[in-house]
């Protein structure tokens, strides 16, 4: 990993974030993709397709350049799960609070699917964390949605922000896996894909 060019396939902060904390240094490169999938597909499988869709962009923008080196891209797909039944992003102010209605006093999953690409091979997989939220009241969910704008962030919400800190009762499974990104287990697959190379 060390040798490697990183390239995080996302103009996400909380991604960039994340890899930053695990001390990994990398490069940004975002390429335009369609979010559509097969609606056979599963939540997990949805995730992964969104993700190696982001990558593959990225990797055709780079090859389009003749700038194709050797680099690791990585590309992350977050969705949000609720009685089997996907949350996607707000497009409104009343959309959000809805959702944010919806899950309080709920549990939910969330789900991020990664692709590791490179040009001699691609890794995919998905990591699944369960939140539970106390119930919110409708003045702290006004105030969250007002003051927050989450209208960027699958299911309404950011768990490092002041709703997170007031509302979730619990987790299980990875905390940064909600961020946006398990950023644990990629480290791991970084460092088995640079063993396997040697």
């Amino acid at each position: 990993m060390k040798n490697e060019k990183i390239i995080l396939a996302s103009g996400s902060p909380r991604r960039k974030q994340l890899l930053e904390l695990a001390e990994i240094p990398f490069d940004i490169i975002v390429a335009e993709t369609d979010e559509a999938y097969p609606l056979e597909l599963s939540s997990e499988k949805i995730a992964i397709h969104i993700a190696e869709n982001k990558a593959v962009a990225v990797q055709h923008k780079l090859q389009a350049h003749s700038n194709d080196d050797g680099q690791t891209i990585i590309a992350a797909d977050t969705v949000v799960v609720l009685a089997n039944k996907i949350i996607g992003k707000p497009k409104t102010r009343q959309d959000a609070i809805a959702i944010l209605r919806n899950i309080s006093g709920k549990i939910h999953k969330v789900i991020t699917g990664v692709c590791i690409l490179t040009d001699e091979n691609k890794l995919l997989f998905s990591e699944e964390t369960e939140v539970e939220f106390y119930p919110l009241s409708d003045s702290q969910i006004e105030y969250y949605v007002d003051h927050f704008k989450p209208y960027d962030k699958a299911g309404a919400y950011a768990i490092q922000e002041w709703i997170g800190a007031i509302g979730i009762k619990a987790i299980k499974g990875d905390f940064y896996n909600v961020m946006g990104l398990p950023i644990s287990r990629l480290v791991k697959e970084l460092n088995l894909h640079e063993q396997t190379k040697k």
